[in-house]
């Protein structure tokens, strides 16, 4: 039986001319419902991408406004290091005003489909064709680097596409640029149709791929290997409808997978990513490759054991290529290793009895749906250790009535020191009343004083967990604290209470 060595079939994939990253999340990704950028924004996001390393930044459409042009003059007073890229119509008046924001290079495109020439242009194909190449001498005789894009090229008849884009070569067009405008690409006819256009043409070819059948990353890759120089990226994959080729995962799959040379430093992807994510108000779902939350983190018993193994047993990279970080999640798939893991994190020792205790409530809280976050496991790991070994007093059972119209009503049920006892008591609330009847039952054994009362929420949300911490004193001046963290108040506070207690009876009986 023949086997797959995974290291050859890499050397085989290597790509070996350097690939260009030409963003256009100033001008595309602004184009997603919803997204608005002030001149700052647009300045701010501009100077991330440059420091992120792409090639080119396509800073907007100049043409649509004063804003986009002063955005544009801003931006090369920056002196950044990437190129910057202005989108324009098959216009003179749009060229100009690339011309007009002191910017050099021009993305120039018109429709050439079926579809676009008889509904949107109502232009035959020569009528198109010569307007394309008019443009592109215009832009070449003002000192333009020129890009052309045939808009809708992937619905277009091949033999008029490769007709189209020869005449703007021909014309000056210094990169070829080919969009696939409402994304139906699927890999196999991307492979067919940039091996043929790579044939035909003799400047570089660029790729410009939408991601609404979510095959966007897949289908520029395979544009690569194919012979395409130069993708069309935005971060995070934003843009019209479902979005664009998605930068993040495109660097990464070409690094990795391909050894490709691309000068985006990946360290700052995660940084960018959340940067441009909280101006445009656009997050990403968790589950995101490279960049969202749950990218590098880990809940699963058996996945966790192995990452504290070696983190290559459950990553394909480290989250440090990308600027991320791996989290440990805690909840009802977590074993003992991840949780011991994490108490070692917080400098938390405790005793095996402890720690299957703080297990079992993990464990428990995780079954009733709700993820346990790191502070909820600090809490109820303290709690733990402030706990008295000796349980003079057990919690056997617990009723509250309360209401608008009612007296605050509960009812307790203890052990003390082994005989069971039950009362009801009143209160001005649930609270008051829970541990006014646990007073009642505990005054023959010990008559307790209430000093400090404090309850928190552990985490936001109304599911959070409750951590209840109190102070009582006796009649002879002995004090003893207590913890409890649980999803309800009440039960936190009885129970802090009840530990409290049963760490001041271990005081008197050792005094």
């Amino acid at each position: 039986m023949n086997t797959i060595n995974i290291e050859d079939v890499k050397e085989e994939l290597k790509i070996h001319e350097k690939i260009k990253i030409f963003d256009t999340t100033l001008r595309d990704g602004e184009q997603a419902p919803g997204i608005a950028l002030t001149v700052d924004e647009k300045i701010k996001i501009a100077q991330k991408l440059d420091e992120l390393g792409v090639d080119t930044i396509e800073m907007g459409f100049p043409t649509v406004s004063e804003g986009e042009r002063k955005a544009a003059r801003r931006m090369v007073d920056l002196g950044l290091n990437s190129n910057l890229c202005g989108l324009a119509r098959v216009m003179k008046k749009d060229i100009d005003a690339v011309i007009d924001s002191d910017l050099s290079y021009v993305h120039l495109f018109i429709g050439t489909s079926p579809l676009h020439r008889d509904y949107k242009l109502k232009k035959s194909k020569i009528e198109i064709l010569n307007q394309a190449i008019e443009a592109v001498e215009y832009a070449k005789d003002h000192g333009l680097t020129v890009e052309f894009s045939a808009e809708d090229a992937t619905r277009t008849e091949l033999n008029y596409l490769i007709e189209f884009y020869k005449g703007v070569e021909n014309a000056g067009a210094d990169i070829i640029n080919v969009p696939d405008t409402v994304g139906i690409l699927v890999p196999p006819t991307t492979r067919d149709l940039i091996r043929i256009l790579r044939k035909k043409i003799n400047v570089p070819i660029s790729l410009h791929f939408h991601n609404d059948f979510g095959l966007a990353v897949s289908n520029s890759i395979i544009g690569i290997e194919e012979g395409a120089s130069q993708v069309h990226c935005t971060i995070n994959g934003i843009g019209e409808r479902a979005g664009n080729t998605s930068l993040e995962e495109l660097v990464v799959s070409l690094k990795i997978a391909y050894g490709a040379n691309i000068a985006v430093d990946t360290t700052k992807l995660y940084d960018t990513s959340n940067f441009i994510g909280s101006i445009t108000g656009i997050k990403m779902p968790p589950t995101k490759p490279i960049v969202g939350e749950n990218a590098f983190a880990h809940e699963s018993g058996i996945h966790v054991d192995g990452i504290l193994k070696n983190t290559s047993t459950y990553e394909p990279i480290p989250p440090e290529l990308v600027g991320h970080k791996r989290r440990i999640v805690l909840g009802k798939h977590t074993g003992h290793a991840g949780i011991k893991s994490k108490l070692e994190e917080f400098n938390i020792e405790v005793s095996p009895k402890q720690f299957e205790n703080i297990y079992n409530q993990v464990k428990a809280l995780g079954d009733k749906g709700k993820c346990i976050t790191d502070e909820d496991l600090k809490s109820i790991a303290i709690t733990e250790l402030s706990t008295s070994d000796k349980e003079h007093i057990k919690l056997l059972g617990l009723n509250v009535m309360t209401g608008e119209s009612v007296s605050a009503t509960a009812t307790v049920k203890l052990s003390i020191e082994g005989k069971v006892m039950e009362t009801s008591q009143i209160g001005v609330g649930p609270v008051d009343a829970s541990i006014g009847a646990i007073k009642s039952l505990v005054k023959e054994t010990v008559d307790i004083n209430l000093d400090e009362y404090r309850l928190e929420a552990v985490s936001g949300g109304t599911d959070a967990l409750a951590e209840t911490f109190v102070v009582i004193s006796n009649k002879d001046g002995h004090r003893a604290t207590g913890r409890a963290t649980r999803e309800d108040v009440i039960i936190s506070s009885v129970v802090a209470v009840i530990n409290s207690i049963n760490r001041l009876l271990s005081i008197e009986k050792n005094s």
